[in-house]
């Protein structure tokens, strides 16, 4: 239950103080402040790490108490969210401080998240075999069904092409999904079951 920061060039280790029983899950940087997760409490806060002020914003459904993975869009600063045990998506616009929520349903457990270039959230949802989306369009959840139904998505990751590629942890594949198409192309791990693959990222040089 606190945040910190080490200068590894002078070794300065600083400890900033948080609200108890918030557990942070996600911390993201976004223009100099630091946001994190309360993923014990229904929050999202805000650290100015000059001053070690903190912004604390409830989510308004107190049933969403563990917010976990948070990602901001660049272009927007609209931030989106997963609660895996809450079965939600959320968005949270930081400058008119409203919250909007999406229920995926029971036991889907959202997890890994990423923006495209359009600002719209790609997320993975652990407790099934799916890959989900909130169309900017209409606003509307969809999903796209990996093939196998035993399938567990855990993270997820996104190329500047907007192409989508999870890490299936019970089956020890890489998964790939065209979102123009749906197509979803999956690669075996040398490892199999055991490679637990948990999270990745992409290098598009």
């Amino acid at each position: 239950n606190y945040i910190a920061y080490l200068d590894s060039k002078s070794g300065e280790f600083k400890r900033y103080e948080i609200d108890a029983g918030t557990n942070p899950d996600n911390l993201v940087v976004e223009k100099g402040m630091v946001w994190f997760t309360g993923n014990r409490n229904n929050r999202l806060v805000k650290l100015d790490p000059a001053t070690g002020k903190l912004t604390t914003y409830m989510i308004p459904d107190t049933t969403v108490r563990d917010p976990h993975t948070m990602i901001f869009d660049p272009k927007t600063g609209v931030a989106w969210f997963t609660a895996q045990g809450a079965g939600t998506i959320g968005r949270f616009d930081p400058k008119t401080e409203q919250f909007r929520l999406w229920k995926t349903g029971p036991q889907t457990r959202p997890y890994g998240i990423v923006i495209d270039s359009k600002g719209q959230p790609w997320f993975d949802l652990f407790g099934t075999n799916k890959i989900g989306t909130v169309e900017l369009s209409s606003m509307e959840l969809k999903t796209f069904s990996i093939p196998s139904d035993s399938a567990r998505p855990r993270r997820i990751a996104i190329t500047s092409d907007d192409q989508i590629y999870y890490g299936d942890y019970r089956r020890g594949f890489l998964g790939h999904l065209d979102p123009k198409t749906g197509k979803i192309t999956e690669y075996a791990l040398p490892l199999g079951a055991r490679a637990l693959p948990y999270a990745m990222t992409t290098d598009d040089k």
